[in-house]
């Protein structure tokens, strides 16, 4: 579904992919590890269109889509919900949810159907719906955050990093909230730092070191194996 092909990217002089190759299958969960600085969000950002790639190609479905601007790849059914828990905190929790079902904000049956959908796998939201969303716990925010992604009906969500900063019991809400979503078919590109989490959920594993894949293997395998204690310390 996703191909991602020697992809180069950075921030002005700084190079931080350097020939990036992943690939992502229709109904797959795979994620995508390594340390900090490795360049993990900046490969999110270059397929979600909002780093232009310097070298290489990006397609969804086939079809290539780096250099498209982030809306169009939004359209294109490619959703990420970034780092950091981003609501907008002056606006209702449904008010950030109709923010992002802004590709058919004209449609109002199929608005009314996702919101429907959204609040049947967060009930939190659907009872915290008139509030602002900036009082909302850290753990309810990362759901808004979910949620309003997913307002978009995309083939494939990206997360990054969404149990950062999270008390043990919420990530593992998040953490069963992104299976059920994966069993429900949706295919999922996760980021995270917490190794123990996504290995336990992922079907397959890619680790990054100076902006291209160190190592990659079923996720199953990492986990019974000394394979990335090995990458880690070495």
């Amino acid at each position: 579904m996703l191909a991602v092909r020697e992809v180069a990217a950075g921030y002005g002089k700084l190079r931080v992919l350097d020939g990036l190759s992943l690939t992502v299958p229709r109904g797959g969960l795979v994620a995508l590890l390594g340390g900090n600085g490795t360049g993990k969000s900046t490969a999110l950002r270059a397929i979600a269109g909002l780093l232009a790639p310097t070298a290489g190609t990006i397609e969804l479905e086939g079809v290539r889509i780096d250099g498209l601007p982030a809306h169009e790849v939004v359209r294109r059914g490619l959703c990420l919900v970034p780092q950091g828990k981003d609501v907008f905190p002056r606006l209702t929790v449904e008010e950030n949810l109709l923010m992002g079902g802004f590709v058919h904000r004209r449609d109002r049956r199929a608005l009314a159907r996702e919101l429907e959908r959204i609040h049947a796998t967060f009930p939190i939201l659907e009872r915290r719906r008139r509030q602002p969303a900036g009082t909302l716990s850290g753990g309810e925010q990362q759901m808004l955050a979910i949620g309003r992604g997913l307002m978009s009906r995309p083939q494939l969500l990206m997360l990054d990093e969404p149990s950062a900063a999270l008390a043990p019991r919420v990530v593992d809400e998040i953490s069963q909230v992104i299976q059920e979503l994966h069993r429900q078919g949706l295919t999922i590109l996760l980021v995270e730092q917490n190794v123990g989490m996504a290995l336990a959920i992922a079907e397959y594993a890619y680790v990054l070191r100076d902006g291209r894949v160190a190592l990659e293997e079923r996720a199953e395998r990492l986990l019974d194996t000394d394979l990335l204690t090995s990458y880690y310390l070495s």
